[in-house]
């Protein structure tokens, strides 16, 4: 009877998430993937075929949109977790008490609000009537007014921004475990800074790293807002595609095809990044 009893309760306590992941994740790729195989002959006629994803291969300005979103979305993720770790290490290792809250606190304020609210605040301060470009002409460095907003560096800003947060929260919780003894031990043995970074710290942060990684890189290359907004009608990010496809044209099958390349494009370089790193999916996010 209690046997039956626990079962019963873990179904119902699995039963939420199985419901989530089916419903809201299984059944819609799994359709994305059936509508991205159908070619449409007439307005009320379907048929099957291959005519999306050749559209793609044969339309340069797909493809290159393609490469290029996911090679910024590389350098972002590699810049973000070079300005976390930093951050992390100070919050984790060398903060204490009181500091450390606030510290932990002060990056997770700005997410109290929208990613909307959060890039439209960049563009005030980087617009030719912002905050920058007022310093810049008070200094003398700059005749007139600045326009900093509608290039790719723009877009660099606020998706390292955005992802910030989380390549700092796992990192924290890695950094915090690791041994001061280690360290210490590495230093006794000879070690410089950059000999203990690269042979103790990196190595124990490794797990962090990669979980911080895989969540930036996949939240900057599925990122919509921050690219349309901050780079301008020229911004060719992969995503606005997508929607005009979707939405724009009402091409629900090339739209399809091209959410289904985007999603074997973030595997595949998720997979690479934890051969490569020799970490696993369980170990990174357990």
């Amino acid at each position: 009877m209690n046997a039956s009893a626990g079962r019963l309760s873990l179904w119902l306590l699995l039963t939420p998430f199985l419901l989530w992941i089916v419903l809201l994740v299984l059944v819609p790729h799994l359709q994305m993937l059936r509508v991205s195989f159908q070619v449409r002959e007439s307005w009320d006629t379907l048929a099957w075929g291959l005519e999306q994803y050749q559209n793609f291969f044969t339309e340069s300005y797909y493809w290159r949109t393609f490469v290029r979103t996911g090679v910024m979305s590389l350098f972002t993720t590699f810049l973000t977790l070079l300005i976390a770790f930093p951050i992390a290490w100070y919050i984790a290792r060398l903060a204490r008490g009181r500091a450390k809250g606030l510290l932990f606190l002060a990056c997770l304020v700005p997410f109290w609000a929208s990613e909307l609210v959060r890039t439209y605040g960049w563009m005030i301060l980087l617009r030719e009537s912002g905050l920058f470009s007022s310093w810049l002409q008070a200094l003398g460095w700059a005749d007139g007014p600045v326009e900093m907003l509608y290039n790719d560096v723009a877009v660099i800003i606020g998706l390292v921004y955005n992802g910030l947060l989380f390549m700092v929260v796992p990192l924290v919780t890695t950094l915090d475990g690791m041994d001061e003894n280690l360290v210490e031990a590495g230093y006794d043995l000879g070690g410089n800074h950059l000999t203990v970074l690269r042979e103790v710290v990196v190595p124990w942060a490794m797990p962090g790293i990669v979980s911080g990684c895989i969540v930036v890189f996949m939240l900057t290359l599925g990122s919509y807002l921050t690219p349309i907004l901050m780079g301008g009608k020229d911004s060719a990010w992969f995503t606005e595609q997508i929607f005009t496809q979707f939405i724009t044209r009402f091409n629900w099958e090339q739209g399809a095809a091209l959410g289904v390349l985007l999603l074997v494009l973030s595997s595949l370089i998720v997979w690479l990044g934890l051969k490569l790193s020799g970490q696993s999916l369980r170990k990174v996010m357990g």
